[in-house]
């Protein structure tokens, strides 16, 4: 009998085998409407859209409240949405940010806002507790001056962190190029950043958060009635103006490409990024198509056309993909990745190249069959989460879609074919009108001209605005260094220069520093003795984290994971090159290679700059045109096939025994940020380096 069981599976397999041909993918089935429950959809008395979305499997419930207003234009306060949007939750007329903290905490609820939109979400048993939070937030929010003061230091941060970050340099570009004159070209600097005043974020939340115009999505453990209770007691005495109207262009579209270079100083690979904005708004009858061909394009994994030309076939990079943005207010497309300096230009070439590509053939049935494959499964999975229902019935009362659109979505993407594909392709993408944005060193700059319609490069910064060519400098590297030492010596000539400087003997510098990723405060102590001693510590709570210490024959260095490592004969040149009281002044004499490259204009003012190189590390300072006086420096250090770079700001220049010394310092390392107040600067006292003897 099992030997008949076993010959009877044996030929029902082969039968099988014989019908089926394993290298043709199977068609899949014919897609059926979805069967999704329609939200509840009402409108409060002070003009808040609600849609209800009930499922009481769980005992939650979430209030995801975004406001009507469109977007407006900062300008010179850019960033002032951002600020407004960190400062909701930092406390009511009637609790402090700490007792708001407890309160949320207590109930194990979850409240947060932005610069246009509140959330809650909580266990029903806690509804209540949980909307007098939000509604006390939503109508008394205070913005004391103490939480903006702190928000505004954390942006300056910010920023430093975001002059040496790469691909944020990249992504200001983008939206830079894609939107003048736009919301979307609002990009912060330290400048618009001074701009903004606790009364402007007063301002932007009273005219923003009105209930005019508003949308509450509701999705959990509550009923229709328990909703308009709920909302009638905690948000009924909400008022305020009509929700503002606002409409933008849809982009600015090149007439031929355009090269945009952002200059990082010693980059060993470039960030690369072929854009250009789209006219298409949200619920388009092309969205799902042209998303399908993003999709196939480079925005689906590893199997997409960029992902197999670039990474697979080339080998320029990790990861080149391309990304579809449609927004309330514009679209747009970006592709690119990280491309080491030696092939820059190559990719440019091979990015372009796919653009083509894509409109003048075909796409194949197994990138079409597996995009929508992969698609139709992340939109079943998405619907497992209740707060998808809800949040379709938003999208179409905002984007006045059909009310089938999402019951039928699967419908249509199933129809999207080789020739819809190919129709959006030549309808949207292009490779002969578009905004090449590369971030990098300059050594590469002369290899994009090509691809710029006129031949030239358009120089911006690291937050997209355009800069001007450096400017040669008007007097020598020489005169600059004598010029920076008699102003902050506060002299006028060598004797005189000369007569102060001997007279100081020793400096001790204390600093304060404090980091938005580090809790605790910190405290920094630079010593100098004359000739060359100099020895360095920072510490915080008791525990030294790292020290350094030199005095022309021996040094060390030590930190709290390495311990102690004494310096190498190496390290020894290198510090005494740099060593001194001002060692600026020792730059001829010890053969430093330095050069005065020039005049750059950074936010309005000139700046002398002069570019160090030794070994693996360059530098650049930066003096003030007018004053003298250095106002910051950038380091960069190669280590292997990364850079590494710190930032360091001086200000608040001071005089202690007729020297000029910066009380005020941000330093940056990469995306770590800190600021320093000096809180303690003498000049010849009495020195103790007992800690640095052990």
């Amino acid at each position: 009998m099992k030997k008949l069981i076993l010959s009877s599976i044996i030929l029902f397999t082969g039968f099988v085998q014989a019908q089926l041909d394993r290298s043709v993918m199977p068609s899949p089935a014919p897609q059926k409407e979805n069967d999704l429950k329609e939200s509840e959809v009402f409108t409060t008395a002070n003009g808040i859209t609600v849609i209800l979305s009930e499922n009481h499997k769980i005992p939650k419930v979430s209030f995801d409240l975004s406001m009507g207003s469109d977007s407006r234009m900062e300008g010179t306060k850019a960033g002032l949405s951002e600020m407004s949007g960190s400062l909701i939750m930092s406390g009511t007329n009637n609790r402090s940010k700490d007792q708001l903290d407890k309160e949320i905490d207590y109930i194990g609820a979850s409240l947060s806002a932005d610069k246009n939109s509140m959330f809650l979400s909580c266990l029903t048993k806690h509804v209540d507790k949980g909307l007098s939070l939000m509604s006390d937030v939503l109508i008394n929010a205070n913005f004391p001056q103490s939480e903006f003061d702190r928000i505004k230091k954390q942006n300056e941060n910010a920023l430093m962190s975001a002059k040496s970050d790469a691909n944020t340099m990249a992504q200001n570009a983008v939206v830079k190029v894609n939107f003048p004159n736009h919301p979307y070209s609002d990009v912060m600097t330290e400048a618009t950043l001074n701009n903004i005043t606790r009364e402007d974020v007063v301002n932007y939340f009273k005219t923003s958060f009105t209930p005019k115009g508003s949308y509450l999505v509701v999705v959990g453990d509550i009923t229709r009635q328990q909703t308009e209770e709920l909302l009638n007691k905690y948000f009924g005495s909400w008022s305020g103006e009509g929700a503002l109207e606002n409409r933008f262009d849809a982009g600015n579209f090149s007439k031929g490409n355009r090269v945009v270079f952002v200059k990082k100083p010693g980059a060993v690979q470039s960030v690369v990024y072929v854009t250009f904005p789209v006219k298409i708004m949200q619920g388009d009858k092309n969205q799902l198509p042209l998303t399908v061909l993003n999709n196939i394009f480079g925005g689906g994994g590893f199997g997409t056309r960029l992902m197999q030309n670039l990474r697979e076939d080339k080998a320029y990079t990790y990861g080149c993909y391309s990304s579809l943005n449609i927004q309330d207010d514009g679209a747009w497309l970006s592709a690119g990745g990280n491309f080491r300096n030696a092939v820059t230009d190559s990719a440019v070439t091979q990015i372009l190249s796919e653009f083509e590509k894509i409109t003048t053939e075909f796409v194949k049935d197994e990138e079409l069959n597996l995009t929508k494959s992969t698609m139709n499964g992340k939109f079943a999975i998405s619907l497992e989460n209740p707060q998808t229902i809800a949040r379709f019935a938003l999208n179409i009362i905002k984007n006045k879609l059909p009310k089938d659109y999402y019951r039928n979505y699967l419908q249509r993407l199933e129809s999207v074919n080789k020739q819809d594909v190919l129709d959006m392709a030549q309808q949207y993408f292009t490779s002969k009108n578009c905004n090449i944005v590369v971030v990098g060193n300059e050594e590469i700059i002369d290899k994009l001209k090509k691809f710029d319609s006129d031949g030239k490069i358009e120089l911006f910064d690291a937050f997209g605005n355009e800069v001007k060519e450096m400017k040669k400098a008007d007097i020598s590297k020489e005169q600059l260094i004598d010029n920076y030492i008699y102003a902050v010596t506060q002299t006028k000539s060598k004797k005189e220069l000369s007569k102060k400087l001997k007279k100081i003997k020793s400096y001790e510098r204390v600093t304060d520093l404090s980091s938005a990723k580090i809790p605790i405060p910190l405290k920094m102590s630079d010593y100098w003795m004359a000739p060359e001693t100099e020895a360095q510590k920072m510490e915080g709570q008791g525990m030294v984290f790292q020290k350094s210490f030199y005095d022309g024959k021996s040094g060390f260095t030590y930190n709290m994971q390495a311990g102690k490592k004494e310096m190498t004969s190496q390290e020894m040149a290198s510090k005494k090159k740099s060593s001194g009281l001002f060692p600026e002044m020792n730059y001829a004499k010890n053969g430093t290679n330095y050069d005065l490259i020039g005049v750059e204009n950074q936010n309005g003012i000139d700046f002398y700059v002069v570019k160090t190189v030794e070994d693996s590390s360059e530098s650049y300072d930066y003096f003030n045109k007018t004053t003298f006086l250095k106002e910051k420096s950038v380091s960069i250090r190669k280590q292997g096939d990364e850079t590494i770079e710190s930032t360091n700001v001086l200000g608040d220049y001071k005089d202690v025994g007729g020297i000029l010394f910066p009380h005020s310092m941000s330093m940056s390392f990469g995306e770590m940020t800190f600021s320093g107040k000096v809180s303690k600067m003498v000049v010849n006292e009495k020195i103790d380096l007992k800690d640095f003897k052990d």
